[in-house]
């Protein structure tokens, strides 16, 4: 929406809006929005002394979750370890989107899905619970999908904890908000045979959170 790419699209013999495809007028002429720009300029340079408190905390949060990360990813680290930084990881990824991210392109996806490969149903939980998380991001949807996080979540839908298999559900439905998702999530051996056999045996928990994903993922018609 910057001026020069507007111009670009003009100069270039467009009559339209290039989201809403609405015809333009013949000649459109471009008005500066000098209010819009002037409250970005305002948001960019609060003076230090209005926003010390809010960067002194997220900066204490993004210290914070690099060690927890270190830990989580470190071949050394004990299970104990690994638990207690994935307890603490997910509740910062729950309300901070910049630390969504941050996980994200740390690598630590890697190491959460060996969490829920080992077997060990405490540090699964938790990793689901982190993964379901950093889903929360639009940006990160399709990227946990190519991580291989679809063949963990139907495992645990067959053998894992009764909170394993809701959250491991719940992450279903959270991917399957990108429509990319939804059909390879609809093609993956046993991914939606595995929602259909815990909305059958589930507690109530479970059934609701299966029922939910199966809705999600039969809005595209393949499935």
């Amino acid at each position: 929406f910057d001026r020069v790419s507007i111009q670009q699209w003009i100069d270039s013999g467009n009559r339209t809006c290039p989201i809403t495809k609405l015809p333009l007028s013949e000649n459109p002429s471009l008005i500066p929005n000098h209010a819009l720009r002037s409250l970005i300029s305002n948001f960019a340079h609060v003076s230090p002394k209005e926003s010390s408190r809010p960067r002194t905390q997220q900066e204490h949060s993004q210290s914070q979750s690099q060690a927890l990360i270190s830990t989580l990813v470190s071949r050394s680290s004990s299970n104990a370890s690994k638990l207690e930084s994935l307890s603490r990881l997910v509740r910062l990824t729950k309300r901070d989107s910049l630390i969504r991210r941050k996980v994200t392109e740390s690598g630590a996806v890697r190491a959460a899905l060996d969490c829920v490969d080992s077997g060990n149903q405490v540090l699964q939980e938790k990793s689901l619970s982190l993964l379901l998380n950093l889903s929360l991001e639009d940006d990160n949807k399709v990227g946990l999908v190519a991580d291989g996080v679809i063949r963990r979540i139907v495992a645990v839908l067959r053998v894992g904890s009764p909170d394993c298999k809701a959250i491991a559900a719940t992450l279903l439905t959270s991917l399957a908000v990108v429509e990319v998702n939804k059909a390879t999530i609809g093609s993956y051996p046993d991914a939606i045979s595995a929602l259909v056999y815990l909305l059958r045996v589930g507690n109530d928990r479970e059934r609701k959170e299966s029922a939910t994903a199966l809705y999600a993922l039969c809005s595209f018609p393949d499935n």
